[in-house]
């Protein structure tokens, strides 16, 4: 007989996918020009602030976790990528928040200029850590 596949270990690389194509999508309108995705989140935050560090986490967490799932050695690290992707999260909000300016709006009206990518990244990280939690 053929090896049993467990569906909520494909959970998480799905999760991870949606985080990684969520992140190059629009995710806020009226940001930067017309919409923003990750990447500007990075190119136009100061150096090192929370937004730019929390956005590089998002998107390094979400590539290492899919890379993990294809290299067998990694397998064991994909929790660690899921929870930096939502530690990434988590300081972007808390940059989005604290920051001034541009960044500052967007933690005030948060959902209110929210776009399908950034919809697409909260849905990818909770299938992700489920995924990484649940699946083998």
């Amino acid at each position: 007989m053929g090896k049993k596949v467990s569906v909520l270990g494909y959970l998480y690389l799905i999760g991870m996918a949606l985080v990684a194509i969520g992140f190059c999508c629009p995710m806020f309108k009226g940001l930067f020009g017309s919409s923003a995705n990750g990447f500007d989140f990075i190119k136009n935050a100061k150096d090192g602030s929370f937004v730019a560090i929390g956005a590089i986490l998002i998107f390094a967490g979400a590539i290492a976790g899919i890379v993990a799932n294809f290299v067998p050695q990694l397998k064991g690290l994909k929790l660690i990528f899921a929870i930096c992707v939502l530690a990434g999260a988590i300081v972007l909000i808390i940059g989005f928040t604290t920051n001034g300016g541009i960044y500052k709006k967007i933690g005030k009206a948060f959902l209110k200029n929210a776009m399908f990518g950034f919809y697409m990244v909260v849905v990818g990280i909770v299938a992700a850590v489920c995924g990484a939690v649940t699946g083998k």
